[in-house]
């Protein structure tokens, strides 16, 4: 028998939170059961946005971008799989590219996975106006496989919002 998970991340430490799930939902199966833990991360085809007035204009990014792009992702990937690969857990690195929820979806049906393990920033208001729930669109697709959403800690979530924040004073 063989247990397939996949776990979206997106390169910050309140991704990384469901990692800790993983190896939990791991050390309570059987040791007969194999587990396979694909860790994903979706790229934006586009580069850094560009505020014209009005107009915010997304700019392609060029085939030497992307492709360091995937490589630091794949670099960031394996680093992160090093603890569940040192517990004996079967760990691959998928790099996708596109709309992050719908290619979380993708890669579950390509995989054929039996769970997918993902953190959500767990805003509300504001903030999840602004910056979307890729969990929640993830939720609400049409796929078949459960979601295992673990919210992050309030003093990552901080973080993380603190640095989106400096990203778009420091843009200007």
């Amino acid at each position: 028998m063989c247990e397939r998970i996949l776990v979206p991340l997106d390169g910050s430490k309140v991704g990384e939170s469901a990692l800790p799930y993983v190896e939990n939902v791991v050390s309570k199966l059987s040791p007969e059961v194999k587990v396979e833990v694909t860790l994903l991360r979706v790229l934006s085809p586009t580069g850094p946005s560009y505020d014209a007035g009005y107009v915010v204009l997304e700019v392609a990014c060029s085939e030497k971008q992307m492709e360091e792009a995937s490589k630091k992702a794949i670099d960031y990937l394996n680093k992160v799989g090093e603890a569940l690969r040192s517990k004996g857990v079967a760990v691959a690195a998928k790099i996708a590219v596109g709309d992050v929820a719908e290619e979380i979806v993708k890669a579950a049906e390509e995989i054929n996975v039996d769970l997918i393990v993902m953190s959500t920033h767990g805003r509300s208001g504001l903030s999840r106006w602004v910056f979307g729930s890729v969990t929640d669109k993830a939720l609400r697709h049409k796929g078949k496989v459960p979601i295992l959403m673990v919210k992050a800690p309030k003093k990552t979530e901080k973080a993380w919002l603190l640095e989106k924040l400096s990203r778009l004073y420091l843009a200007d």
